[in-house]
């Protein structure tokens, strides 16, 4: 087969291209530290970095997600505390004044004024917001959870938020369920009646309540207004009768706090595992994608020889022609 010197010029050229684009392929992985520059470099490890960094974006919104969580849980669990220590507060005082030989009518006038206290209180923690929020509001975050008689006027829903995926968890404690120990039987609003239980008496819109089996609902609101009224008219009794309802309050809150702590160690544990995935996923991403520079330079090296030895030889392939005899 004849050779011709078209063909050997087109096999010099080929080779010193191919020569002068790895060695440019090797240049760009020693500028960016990566080996993966274009899909082209190596479409399935390009797929999988592409996916890893779909799943970093994803991660990163869910982190934010659990934060946001964690902060209005922590308030909600603050906010629970300080109406335990209330309470707390108010069953000492009805334990004091609950008889004749601790107490007298000054006495109990005077503590009375220290009740309306705990009441005002109890009302401005109920309230408590982060930002324009009302933590205890269930959806209606932009009003007051309860009035300043002690009415709850929020609704009982609860704010899902997903803090992984597919993984959705209650960011908010209503208030219908904090501030009442049977809140199925209670009212949502004064002579209101629902199907488990009817109003016996509402001074602050909640009231107490029974439910069919026959339980009755504590608030807290109503039963710190309750002590005030006993002591200001002097009711002995009625004094003496909050002090189990105080231990009910109690005893609900303290469940309240420990579904929030359930809930916020969920979320930590959610988070912690997202960050694990997150730094497996860029251990990954790093072996896929990132360039071994030993190896980079070596082979640049080796390629600049290549490229070299591609000119000398070229000279020797290529035939003198006409023109250089002539000269």
């Amino acid at each position: 087969m004849r050779v011709t010197e078209r063909t050997n010029f087109d096999t010099v050229r080929d080779s010193i291209q191919r020569s002068k684009q790895r060695m440019e392929n090797l240049q760009m992985q020693s500028s960016t530290l990566k080996k993966i520059n274009t899909p082209s470099d190596d479409p399935v490890s390009s797929a999988k970095v592409l996916e890893m960094r779909t799943e970093k974006v994803n991660n990163d919104q869910f982190q934010g997600n659990a934060k946001m969580a964690q902060m209005v849980l922590q308030n909600t669990d603050h906010a629970l505390s300080e109406l335990s220590d209330i309470v707390v507060r108010a069953k000492e005082i009805a334990l004091g004044q609950s008889s004749k030989a601790s107490s007298n009518e000054n006495t109990r006038l005077g503590v009375a004024e220290e009740v309306t206290q705990l009441f005002q209180q109890a009302v401005a923690t109920a309230n408590r917001r982060i930002g324009e929020k009302y933590i205890f509001a269930g959806f209606k975050t932009d009003k007051p959870a309860v009035d300043p008689e002690g009415r709850y006027m929020g609704d009982d829903g609860q704010q899902m938020v997903e803090i992984a995926k597919d993984v959705f968890i209650s960011s908010n404690l209503p208030g219908i369920e904090a501030f009442n120990t049977n809140p199925k039987s209670s009212s949502d609003a004064p002579g209101v009646y629902n199907s488990s239980g009817r109003t016996l008496a509402s001074s602050t819109g909640l009231g107490m309540t029974l439910d069919q089996s026959g339980r009755d609902n504590v608030n807290v609101f109503d039963e710190i207004q309750n002590l005030r009224i006993s002591l200001l008219t002097g009711d002995l009794d009625g004094i003496r009768n909050t002090l189990d309802r105080f231990d009910q309050a109690q005893g609900k809150l303290i469940a309240a706090r420990a579904k929030v702590g359930s809930r916020l160690q969920g979320v930590e544990s959610t988070s912690q595992a997202i960050e694990r995935h997150n730094l497996t996923n860029a251990q990954l991403s790093s072996a896929l994608e990132d360039a071994d520079m030993s190896q980079v330079v070596s082979d640049l090296a080796k390629e600049e020889t290549v490229y070299k030895s591609a000119l000398a030889s070229s000279q020797k392939l290529i035939q003198p022609t006409l023109l250089d005899f002539l000269k």
